[in-house]
């Protein structure tokens, strides 16, 4: 079972130290692109990328956001979000969490597969964070933010971790 893919998804690891070399903005046109391949619900793709190149505005959501100060080393971000006009209507509505997490998980995987980092940093549901990020950005009120991804060069720091776990494996059922 040892291809390509494999070889990307075993090796992706969470990046939080970056080298000063910048990212292109074909670059990262091209790993939101990867983002909206995913699935999402009935289809509906409810999701909206923010691209963040700015110096000045990685260096402030660094400083204010919990567990994201590497944004500020980072050349670059992509901030997914959920666009509740496109979302599912009612009780479905929340579906658009799952969709913009399938979208964030083709994100990162696109950067391991193209020799950079990212990390996952948390935003929603953590009001205070998503607060921040909707003041700072200008965001309208029915744009949600889910995450915020910083990307730039690994400084070769972080390696992988084998998380394989068979006790979190069960057949049929749940067996004891």
């Amino acid at each position: 079972m040892e291809n390509n893919f494999f070889n990307i998804l075993f090796s992706r690891k969470s990046v939080r130290n970056f080298t000063d070399k910048e990212v292109t903005k074909e670059q990262l046109e091209h790993i939101v692109k990867a983002g909206m391949t995913a699935p999402s619900a009935m289809n509906k793709q409810p999701w909206t990328f923010i691209i963040i190149d700015d110096r000045k505005l990685l260096d402030t959501l660094g400083d204010r956001l919990p567990h994201s100060k590497m944004l500020m080393q980072a050349s670059a971000a992509i901030i997914v979000c959920g666009d509740m006009h496109k979302a599912l209507e009612d009780w479905q509505q929340e579906y658009w969490v799952q969709d913009c997490s399938a979208a964030s998980m083709n994100i990162l995987l696109a950067t391991e597969a193209m020799g950079l980092g990212s990390v996952w940093t948390g935003l929603y549901p953590a009001k205070g964070r998503v607060r921040t990020v909707v003041e700072l950005l200008g965001l309208p009120e029915h744009i949600i933010p889910l995450n915020a991804i910083p990307i730039g060069y690994p400084a070769g720091i972080e390696t992988p971790k084998d998380k394989f776990n068979p006790s979190a494996i069960h057949w049929n059922g749940w067996k004891k």
